[in-house]
């Protein structure tokens, strides 16, 4: 739990799809200053290309930013829904860490840096339901 001005909160972004709430909006890898939660989650699923065969797969990570918008440590999952087939796993996990590190450092304003350096960030990458959308929140 993290204290601090606010009180105790997570930030949570929560995208089931990749073409879901804007994310293609977004081009991968731009360094664009992001300045609110709202540009936040499209920036970090703009590269995320989920492979073919992977319907129905999701898994959470959980990591924390600097205020330059490189990761604190490495992130962790925090729920996964793999399925059986070793292979489509692998392809699968892997599309998601290289989306995740290919934008990374994030390019973030120095206010919106302070806001959110050290506080978890969770998110959740999914092929199970093309017609959610995108979830930002305190």
């Amino acid at each position: 739990m993290i204290l601090g001005r606010f009180g105790a909160f997570t930030i949570a972004l929560i995208l089931m799809h990749p073409a879901s709430a804007g994310a293609g909006e977004r081009a991968c890898g731009s360094r664009e200053p992001i300045a609110t939660m709202y540009e936040l989650g499209p920036a970090l699923y703009s590269c995320w290309k989920p492979p073919r065969g992977t319907e129905n797969l999701e898994i959470t990570l959980r990591f924390a930013l600097r205020r330059d918008g490189s990761m604190i440590g490495n992130p962790r999952a925090s729920y996964a829904k793999l399925g059986q087939d070793m292979p489509l796993k692998r392809a699968f996990v892997a599309s998601v860490l290289e989306a995740l590190y290919q934008n990374l450092p994030l390019p973030i304003t120095d206010d919106f840096g302070g806001a959110i350096a050290g506080r978890p960030i969770t998110l959740l990458f999914s092929t199970a339901d093309e017609s959610t959308t995108a979830d930002t929140s305190l």
